[in-house]
């Protein structure tokens, strides 16, 4: 490795190769502006950002060394730690056709590490991946042999395993695969007779209605009462996204009432273990939803304060869904008549949503230059039309709103 630095070395490689930054940008799928911010060293790279412009430009490895912090690691590392050199789950099976008992807990264990990579990567990376998964656990339950208890062990993990490769595609805008995934789900939950995630299932299938423009306060009403004696964190989820559908439906008090039983349901202890798939859910998230649920609402001096707080500790790491959350505060600001302050929040959406692999950053940008066309005179508007004209173009949709983009 040389004695470069990061901004030397990445410009050394790019002209010994001919690349252009605009040809960089396409390889990476990061803005022009931001990749020509880290070679003339204004912005620090992230790890993230490191590796993949390591990737484009063959550096084995050169960028991610000399980047603050350490190695970073990239797409093939996730892939490395959640443990994908493993068998697929219908190759796990022990003498002939046989499921052991303990087979489904060994999926649901690799499930959990699949799970974390939704943290740091979007629908478009992971739905491949989380499909083969429900693929190969299907083959699994058709072609096995085991116990009646394996069996309903089983369905619970296809369930989950569906309701995740379902997320997937919703976060990369294939939405009649996710509609299949989230079915797929709630009819395994409910052979399993899984009350939680029948539940989890039928909220999903909530957001998917909402983002259609459907009305989804009955599915999401019905998710709760699903669930209704299961542990405190997936009553808290579900509680939390209906409220969600009711605000999105102009219902103030039903949104209220909704936010104020998760809030609740955080604040209980269960001597019951919690499922895998709740693990995200805290304090910080309900906030965040709420502070989304009163933008939704036009109660900026509602939402404001509780997204700036939530948002404050919240890492860039998590690129895609600190830039949705961004993104309604951005609304909120407008909504409050602050516009540059909306535009500043905005460019950092832009900045976080470069290279992430879901639609939903470019929809919600699509939805705030909406809103913004009133104020095109101003020079903070004009700035960010031009960093969201950087963006690579599958984040670009069409400027039609979606009130239900979540």
């Amino acid at each position: 490795m040389s004695d470069l630095s990061f901004p030397e070395r990445m410009r050394q490689l790019r002209h010994a190769q001919r690349i252009s930054l605009r040809g960089l940008a396409k390889c990476t799928f990061y803005g022009k502006t931001y990749l020509h911010e880290l070679e003339t060293g204004v912005k620090s790279p992230t790890k993230a950002a490191a590796q993949r412009i390591d990737d484009a430009l063959g550096a084995d490895g050169d960028l991610v060394a000399l980047t603050a912090g350490g190695p970073a690691i990239g797409r093939r590392g996730f892939v490395i730690a959640a443990g994908l050199a493993a068998a697929l789950p219908h190759t796990i099976l022990v003498h002939g056709r046989r499921v052991g008992a303990a087979t489904p807990g060994q999926i649901a264990e690799r499930t959990a590490r699949l799970r974390r990579l939704d943290n740091y990567l979007g629908g478009a990376d992971t739905h491949d991946l989380y499909a083969a998964e429900v693929h190969s656990t299907t083959r699994l339950i058709q072609d096995g042999s085991y116990s009646d208890s394996t069996g309903r062990q089983l369905l619970a993990v296809l369930a989950e395993q569906a309701q995740l490769a379902g997320w997937a595609a919703f976060d990369a805008g294939r939405h009649s695969d996710a509609d299949r995934l989230y079915r797929t789900s709630l009819a395994a939950a409910q052979d399993a007779d899984n009350q939680p995630l029948t539940g989890n299932a039928l909220a999903f299938l909530a957001y998917q209605q909402l983002n259609l423009g459907k009305p989804a306060t009955a599915t999401a009403t019905a998710s709760c009462d699903a669930a209704s004696t299961a542990t405190p964190r997936v009553r808290a989820l579900l509680n939390l996204r209906t409220g969600w559908a009711y605000a999105i439906a102009g219902d103030a008090a039903l949104t209220q009432r909704h936010m104020d039983q998760g809030t609740t349901c955080l604040a209980e202890h269960d001597d019951r273990p919690e499922p895998d798939w709740v693990w995200w859910v805290d304090r910080a998230e309900g906030d965040i939803m709420a502070g989304r649920c009163w933008t939704v609402l036009n109660r900026p001096l509602r939402a404001i304060p509780v997204l700036e707080r939530a948002l404050a500790g919240f890492d860039d790491t998590y690129a895609r869904d600190k830039s949705l959350y961004l993104s309604w505060l951005a609304d909120a600001y407008l909504d409050a008549n602050e516009v540059e302050q909306a535009c500043a929040t905005a460019s950092v959406v832009v900045r976080l949503a470069a290279g992430v692999g879901s639609i939903r950053p470019g929809q919600r940008l699509n939805d705030i230059l909406g809103r913004l066309g009133p104020h095109a005179a101003l020079p903070c508007v004009a700035d960010l039309r031009s960093l969201v004209s950087e963006m690579p173009t599958h984040h670009q949709l069409s400027s039609t709103p979606n009130p239900g983009s979540c």
